[in-house]
């Protein structure tokens, strides 16, 4: 039987992020993954900003490191097309000239990002890594927990269990009480294309906001080696009422939307299309108890506009590493000691996750968006101010009210008028 202060249960990002902010805090671990490193993870494949940031905030040699990675692609925006198909490229930075320090996110296959962080933590003697093995049992003791895989060969005693093993984990399930609910969940589709044409020489990201898809979107990440990630995510209780199939809504697009037929008509699917599910932080819920904590999907909180859940998951590693810390220190795992997780993830990420709940409600409206597009188009002070939008929460805010798009078409009508 392995004996434990810290056990993580998954070592996709959330969980090995936060292990690497352990072991460089001196804290020894117990990281335990049902695969085998490399594998793939179906996901959108989009990394933000976020990433970066946090990885430096940990060890600046890891996000050298990952800024070095030859499977990632830097990308510097997003394209936005609205439901009129008319289109704007907001950059992450007005005026950007792709310099280190600026703003960018990242593309990256996850069966490459996941192995990245995966071969960091191999890097950290306090870590100690068990693949091929998933803990299905839960037992609940006195002084922690004792975790088994389903044979029971496989025992951990620990005082601490950190789940960070994705949307379906069954600890947030069995132990953490937390179930799907349509309302909160996007059902979503991947699939890889090579040959598109029209990609962004700068690898901007689209989101085309197809009127079917509402409220949705199609997505065009742009990959290495001329490749992208294509794929759908829908509201699953607006799925379930339409009875949409996915997968008919991806391939109707790409061979009849008159915009991306003409794109995608020598393209070549690459493999499978595989559906996953996101678990939307568009709804408040209790993230720990006595000697548990929930990080990244495992917490549902996915980003409920953008779809967001690798930065999101991250930056929650770093603040239960943080706070397993503090209870270390304390000998103190009571449910109570550990709502100070819960007031910090939510101090951190609240603003954004209710600004992206009323920004997701918003686009059910697609005259909003049109409206938007056509402004926008003509008026670079608008765009310039678009772009401010990914790194200025407060003017997300600002974007996320009705207000704001009541006030520009009056500012349209008053144009018109003159």
């Amino acid at each position: 039987m392995l004996e434990t202060k810290v056990c993580i249960l998954g070592a996709g990002p959330a969980g090995a992020t936060t292990a690497l902010q352990l072991a460089y805090m001196g804290i020894s671990c117990v990281v335990v993954d049902k695969a085998v490193f490399p594998r793939d993870k179906v996901c959108g494949d989009g990394l933000s900003g976020k990433v970066l940031t946090l990885l430096s905030r940990i060890d600046k040699g890891i996000a050298e490191r990952l800024q070095a990675y030859v499977f990632k692609e830097d990308s510097w925006g997003v394209t936005f097309v609205a439901v009129n198909r008319m289109s704007m490229n907001i950059p992450y930075k007005p005026g950007y000239q792709k310099l280190p320090d600026e703003p960018r996110g990242f593309v990256c296959k996850r069966i490459h990002f996941d192995n990245f962080l995966v071969e960091e933590l191999k890097r950290c003697p306090q870590v100690q890594l068990i693949e091929g093995k998933a803990v299905t049992k839960y037992e609940r003791l006195p002084d922690g927990y004792l975790l088994a895989d389903v044979s029971g060969a496989l025992q951990i005693k620990t005082k601490l269990v950190i789940a960070a093993n994705g949307a379906h984990s069954g600890f947030t399930k069995e132990v953490a009480k937390i179930h799907m609910e349509p309302a909160h969940y996007v059902a979503g589709i991947r699939a890889y294309y090579s040959g598109i044409k029209g990609l962004h020489p700068d690898n901007l990201i689209e989101l085309h906001f197809l009127k079917n898809v509402l409220p949705g979107y199609f997505w065009i990440f742009p990959l290495p080696n001329g490749e992208a990630n294509v794929g759908i995510g829908m509201l699953s209780e607006v799925a379930r009422k339409r009875k949409a199939n996915l997968k008919e809504l991806l391939l109707d697009a790409v061979q009849h939307d008159e915009v991306l037929k003409e794109r995608f008509k020598d393209a070549t699917l690459l493999g499978n299309i595989d559906g996953y599910g996101l678990p939307l932080g568009s709804k408040k819920r209790r993230l720990s108890g006595e000697r548990y904590m929930l990080v990244g999907d495992a917490g549902f909180l996915i980003d409920p506009f953008t779809g967001e859940g690798i930065g999101n998951a991250m930056y929650t590693a770093r603040m239960a590493a943080q706070q397993a810390a503090a209870c270390i220190a304390a000998n103190d795992y009571s449910a109570t000691a550990m709502l100070a997780y819960d007031a910090e993830v939510y101090r951190v990420l609240g603003p954004e996750l209710k600004m992206s709940t009323r920004l997701q409600k918003l686009i059910r409206f697609p005259w909003l968006f049109n409206m938007l597009m056509r402004l926008s188009a003509r008026n670079k002070e608008l765009q310039d101010l678009l772009s401010c939008m990914f790194h200025e929460v407060d003017l997300r805010k600002k974007l996320a009210k009705p207000q704001f798009y009541l006030r520009l078409l009056f500012v349209r009508r008053s144009t018109v008028t003159r």
